[in-house]
């Protein structure tokens, strides 16, 4: 089966949805209801997944300049899982090392070896290279 690009279908939503270079918060917000409103379609027509596809680049082209995310340091992420899924400095006693190790780590005056990026990774379900 092949879907055909029904023009007048398109014309149609981009006049309900009115796409356009995001210039700030109010239209950021408009674009990802949007977005969530198109991505619930259970059958999305081919229009409508043009449609997203552009949302979705307006959106991108919005964050990139407006969220700019640096690179995080695996002392960062630790810090970062640990506070996200409540785990204290104890529950990693004996994971990566004992309670002066971990207290070290977790306080940024040691790094993390490889060992313990990979005993991390495992522990949190994370990949390796987040701790390294």
């Amino acid at each position: 089966m092949i879907l055909t690009f029904d023009r007048e279908i398109y014309g149609k939503l981009l006049a309900e949805f009115q796409p356009k270079v995001i210039t700030s918060e109010e239209e950021y917000d408009f674009a990802l209801e949007a977005v969530e409103k198109l991505m619930g379609c259970k059958n999305r027509s081919p229009e409508q997944t043009a449609i997203l596809q552009l949302l979705v680049s307006l959106i991108e082209e919005y964050e990139s300049k407006n969220y700019s995310m640096r690179e995080s340091s695996p002392h960062e992420i630790l810090e970062h899982l640990m506070e996200a899924r409540g785990i204290k400095q104890s529950d990693l006693v004996g994971i990566i090392g004992s309670k002066g190790v971990v207290s070290e780590i977790v306080n940024g005056k040691r790094g993390i070896s490889k060992a313990q990026a990979k005993a991390l990774a495992e522990f949190f379900h994370v990949s390796l290279e987040l701790f390294i």
